[in-house]
């Protein structure tokens, strides 16, 4: 496993980020035991993996610390995440701090290492910050977390206003974004200045739906081909990304994905969840992988540099 140093955080993690969220959840939704859940996690832990996300929405918190109670805490990078704002209802402070709490039981520990607000949309980023970051330094004081962090709600912020608020303001020490093959204008308005305040990035989206599920990509293709966005031929044809499959370069569309994502500069961490066994082993295999060939990260420049928003949808991969 490659490590790397979280940014100014100085916490030493895999390049790799465990994340217990999305379609699979380690594998409740597919009807896994949560003994078998555990069983993932430990896996994930012996090929080296040492940073795991979940949240209070994500349900996972239970498995998270079941599986923890085992390992000595200093050998886990720890994040979770609470809605201070949620389907359109503001959160008190206290309400936050319950949900804080909640979660340090159900993980069984004392501290995480990143506490994210989650899923904070731009309208709300001014009550984030004079309301809820007041409140929740004076939590950090306590030791309940060691650094805070903001995650992007994704698909409503294309543009990344959020992050690039948070980074103007220099507010945060954790930021989590979506960066993809198919989602790059992170590079230009998110990444180019968090590497200058050495504020951590983490990455959401490498890989999503419209890599992994046969047919997506090839059909999100043809709309943005028929709509003047990409060019004509990748609209015609069954597997328009495999331009990147050659030697020395990629071995399929999502291990390019992956590492597309791990070896862009400014990105620390990429995160993917999994309930299989076996893409836990290739998801790996990919971010320990060298970066794409200077000439494919050309091309994919070329072609989907100027898209917003496309492969965003909420879901999770099957192959992540």
């Amino acid at each position: 496993m490659d490590y790397t140093t979280l940014g100014r955080t100085g916490l030493k993690v895999s390049v790799a980020g465990f994340g217990t969220g999305g379609g699979s959840r380690l594998g409740m939704k597919t009807g896994k035991t949560t003994a078998q859940s555990v069983a993932l996690i430990h896996a994930a832990l012996d090929l080296g993996i040492n940073l795991i996300d979940t949240a209070e929405q994500y349900g996972t918190e239970p498995i998270v610390g079941a599986a923890l109670k085992t390992v000595p805490r200093d050998q886990v990078v720890l994040c979770t995440k609470h809605h201070d704002v949620w389907m359109r209802e503001r959160r008190t402070p206290a309400q936050v701090i319950t949900g804080l709490d909640n979660s340090l039981r159900t993980l069984g520990t004392d501290y995480v290492d990143v506490f994210y607000v989650h899923s904070l949309r731009p309208p709300n980023y001014d009550y984030t910050m004079s309301v809820t970051v007041p409140a929740l330094l004076r939590e950090k004081e306590k030791g309940k977390f060691r650094f805070l962090g903001f995650t992007e709600a994704g698909p409503p912020d294309p543009e990344h206003v959020m992050a690039g608020r948070a980074i103007a303001d220099d507010a945060i020490d954790v930021l989590m974004i979506a960066f993809s093959m198919l989602q790059q204008n992170g590079r230009r308005l998110v990444l180019e200045e968090s590497r200058k305040r050495d504020i951590a990035i983490t990455c959401m989206y490498a890989v999503r739906n419209i890599f992994s599920f046969p047919g997506r990509l090839a059909e999100e293709m043809k709309k943005l081909a028929a709509e003047g966005k990409v060019p004509a031929w990748l609209g015609e044809t069954d597997a328009p990304l495999d331009f990147l499959i050659h030697p020395g370069g990629a071995e399929n569309v999502i291990d390019a994905a992956y590492r597309y994502a791990r070896h862009e500069p400014g990105v620390h961490v990429t995160l993917f969840g999994t309930g299989d066994i076996g893409h836990l082993k290739a998801n790996i295999a990919s971010l320990n992988r060298p970066a794409l060939p200077e000439s494919d990260l050309a091309k994919l420049a070329e072609l989907f540099g100027h898209l917003v928003g496309v492969g965003m949808e909420y879901g999770e991969q099957k192959g992540g």
